[in-house]
């Protein structure tokens, strides 16, 4: 498969894939930035979650199955499929009237999100040899990269509100800005894509696939903000919270059993159990999982703890992430390069792991005193440890198999780091709640409260007993509206009682935000902790691994290309 296409056409090929895996990785930044406008906007704090586990929770279903089709029916015509799905997800996202619109379109968009990333990786395996893919390993890690720079800067300045055309841009451009390029990408592999199909027929494993689906769905929904999801349910049926996770535990372990029995007996099973026999493949799945768990935690809690403690913009906040952004990509490229000289990856992923588990470890020391200098250089550090591992991860599990199993081998890959994201968000925002509820204790006493309370405006805000409502009265903008309103109010008194007024209410506020900040800076502290022991224990299965010699000439060649 390697020899039948020119390198300019390989190139071309690997471009509309680097723009479709663009989208879908400025997605997932993209909308970090936009996430509390949004729930401004639709008043629904405690979806929040949903709207990045909806997301995710088609993605991690989709991306093994996706895998698996691309290995029967050609990674073209999947990919294809995903770009379409991705942009169409991407349009109705942005057209979202309430949040529960949204958060269905969130995970239609998903579902294109997973087939994109379980192919990308994959392709270059079909066109390059094992000793050339590090480069381009490289450079698909350096994508990642600029869109976690782009994606929080176009998401800010969206949501911002600018002039374009005539239209003030809001939130729904971080969607709609999706949908011309998914066109373009489309039009690309489209044209100069080759199908990158094997002969023999296709036969789908369609139980083994809905048993996964079941699995993989039942297990995220269990972790993933479930007393919220199901309070419905909990209502009417009275079920405790610890009963519904019980069942629904019971029901991912039935599902995984029988995906087991049935994976045995499949002519084409979804994900071949005899991988599991191979000690590397394991351990490497095993370093996907908290690697994703550890990853996400970082990054989702610096955007929150630049915005709560420096009470910066949302694009400030993106701004802020840059060094880590700068280690990521220059490490990424570089270890590539390297990796593509020497043929050796495994002292790669090991110094940057431990790199990343010192990184994450000192990102608990910082307090709200902490100089802006001071995280800057451990977010560098922190990226250019990440920026080594991600990409030698494809690496090393793909120089494990077959040509013909390369679809399956990657996206297992995209799998168990996703399912470990996901787990992380679950754990860390349950531990970002309860540790705000204990040190939130004597709130309510603050003198600023009180003043709202008064204030005919504090009602727009719901009840002030919420965790997250305390929270949102810290954001700059809500800040800006409430001073605003408070002024207002006080503009008939004479000039002298009007003064002492307003500057009581700025001390007032400024309490308020002390009181805060603390409670949320001591809360971030646990996540990062926890955080550094994951990254500690992916540490050391990378230190478990055999490394095999990348194979230089193409494996056993596959199939020609139409």
């Amino acid at each position: 498969m390697h020899h039948h296409l020119t390198l300019r056409a390989k190139v071309i090929i690997m471009i509309s894939v680097m723009a479709s895996l663009f989208l879908v990785a400025l997605d997932q930044t993209i909308i970090a930035t936009a996430l509390g406008r949004i729930v401004e906007e639709f008043n629904a704090f405690e979806s929040l979650s949903w709207i990045v586990t909806a997301y995710l929770l088609t993605t991690t279903i989709t991306v093994p199955i996706a895998g698996k089709m691309s290995d029967l029916f050609g990674r073209r015509v999947i990919l294809l499929l995903g770009v379409a799905i991705f942009g169409i997800g991407s349009l109705f996202s942005g057209m979202a009237g309430t949040v529960d619109q949204l958060v269905v379109w969130r995970a239609f968009q998903g579902i294109g999100g997973g087939i994109i990333t379980a192919n990308a990786f994959t392709i270059i395996a079909d066109l390059f040899a094992a000793r050339e893919r590090g480069r381009w390993q490289g450079m698909i890690g350096a994508v990642f990269g600029l869109s976690s720079v782009i994606g929080p800067l176009l998401g800010g300045w969206l949501t911002d509100g600018q002039a374009v055309f005539g239209l003030v841009t809001d939130w729904r451009w971080t969607f709609w800005i999706n949908v011309p390029v998914a066109i373009a990408a489309f039009a690309i592999i489209a044209i100069f894509c080759p199908p990158l199909k094997h002969d023999k027929k296709p036969v789908v494993d369609y139980i083994g696939a809905a048993l996964l689906t079941v699995a993989l769905g039942t297990l995220v929904l269990a972790v993933d903000n479930t007393e919220n999801i199901f309070a419905d349910l909990l209502n009417a049926t009275g079920w405790s919270l610890e009963l519904l996770r019980t069942v629904m535990f019971s029901i991912v372990a039935v599902a995984v059993g029988s995906f087991i029995w049935v994976e045995r007996r499949a002519k084409e099973p979804i994900l071949p159990l005899r991988f599991f026999r191979n000690r590397n493949y394991v351990l490497i799945m095993g370093v996907a999982t908290f690697f994703g768990a550890a990853f996400l935690g970082a990054i989702l809690y610096l955007t929150q703890f630049n915005q709560q403690v420096f009470g910066v913009s949302p694009t400030e906040s993106g701004l802020m992430l840059l060094p880590m952004i700068g280690g990521l990509m220059l490490t990424s490229i570089v270890s590539g390069q390297i990796i593509s000289r020497t043929g050796r990856y495994k002292v790669f992923m090991q110094i940057g792991v431990v790199v990343a588990t010192v990184m994450i470890g000192l990102l608990a020391t910082l307090t709200p005193e902490s100089p802006y200098v001071y995280e800057a250089v451990l977010m560098a550090f922190l990226g250019a440890g990440l920026g080594v591992v991600m990409p030698v991860m494809n690496l090393a599990v793909q120089n494990e198999f077959q040509q013909h199993e390369m679809g399956v081998a990657t996206s297992s890959n995209q799998l168990f780091r996703s399912l470990g994201s996901t787990i992380g968000i679950a754990v860390f925002g349950a531990m970002l709640t309860a540790g705000l509820v204990s040190n939130l204790s004597g709130v309510q006493d603050e003198p600023y409260l009180q003043t709202l309370r008064q204030n005919s405006q504090a009602s727009q805000f719901g009840d002030f007993t919420d965790s997250n409502t305390l929270l949102n009265l810290n954001m700059p903008d809500t800040k800006a509206r409430i001073t605003e309103g408070f002024n207002d109010s006080v503009m008939q008194l004479p000039p002298a009682p009007r003064r002492d007024a307003v500057e009581r209410f700025d001390q007032q506020q400024s309490q308020y935000a002390d009181t805060i900040t603390y409670a949320f800076s001591d809360s971030l502290r646990r996540i990062f902790i926890t955080s550094s022991v994951l990254m500690l224990v992916a540490a050391i299965l990378v230190f478990m691994i055999r490394e095999r010699p990348l194979k230089e000439a193409s494996p056993e060649q596959a199939p020609g290309v139409a």
